[in-house]
């Protein structure tokens, strides 16, 4: 998604914001005196408060996201709905990133939201697996942090018979998760990353048809959004369906 709603947002916030003074300001000593704001002053300042209220949710709390893509199946399918805390990472100051009160950092195997880097307008999802100083190696579908292999069980081959993907259990820094691998797709040639300082190495889970850090490059601490933690509502077509609700991991 190209557009960028915090910038929308802001922006109205501050538009609003005027007209609101300018009542406070100008015409509310006149209302003593029986004389009514004009309603071209009165309607925008009305959306002041609730257009606050909205920013303040979204930027440090709650925001919600869809899930346009595959990149994260098995965890996360198209059209899911999921709800990401924004202060889990620290409270960050909207559209800039900067972070005005540390919090928390980002984890090894947290599902992050991030902008990205080539085109920070659009949001991106995938889950933390080098930190900064971490070295990432990726070699035969299999992910080798600091020089260990990170541990994969699998768990389901599908279809049983002719199998053309593999369902593993990975434990990535404590956290349990399922991720797939196409068996069609050849492995690419042995790779290693060093993560540098304040700097992020990401990874879908679907690991053969995810665009991550292994083409783009790493994301830098400006662009984290934030620690995705539900899926409250799933969409794949028209009719959406609450069977997928649950925290994830």
């Amino acid at each position: 998604m190209d557009f960028d709603f915090a910038i929308l947002l802001v922006g109205l916030v501050a538009f609003t914001g005027v007209f609101f003074l300018l009542d406070i300001l100008v015409f509310k000593p006149k209302r003593s005196e029986g004389e009514l704001a004009p309603q071209w002053l009165e309607f925008p300042a009305s959306f002041f408060p609730v257009l606050l209220i909205v920013l303040a949710l979204r930027s440090f709390l709650v925001e919600p996201f869809k899930i346009p893509t595959g990149s994260m199946i098995p965890t996360l399918l198209v059209g899911d709905y999921i709800l990401v805390n924004k202060f889990a990472y620290g409270l960050r100051l909207p559209i800039l990133g900067t972070e005005i009160i540390p919090i928390g950092e980002p984890k090894t195997g947290d599902i992050m939201v991030f902008k990205y880097p080539e085109q920070p307008s659009i949001n991106y999802i995938k889950r933390v697996v080098g930190l900064p100083g971490d070295e990432i190696r990726y070699e035969n579908k299999v992910i080798y942090l600091n020089g260990e292999p990170v541990q994969q069980v699998l768990e389901a081959q599908l279809p049983p018979a002719q199998p053309q993907i593999k369902i593993y259990n990975e434990t990535l820094g404590g956290v349990e998760h399922d991720i797939m691998i196409t068996l069609e797709r050849p492995s690419e040639p042995s790779m290693t990353w060093t993560v540098p300082e304040g700097h992020y190495f990401m990874l879908g889970d679907n690991r053969d048809n995810s665009r991550d850090s292994r083409y783009w490059g790493f994301v830098p601490d400006k662009y984290v959004v934030g620690k995705a933690f539900a899926i409250w509502m799933s969409m794949p077509g028209w009719v959406p369906s609450f069977e997928r609700n649950r925290f994830v991991d």
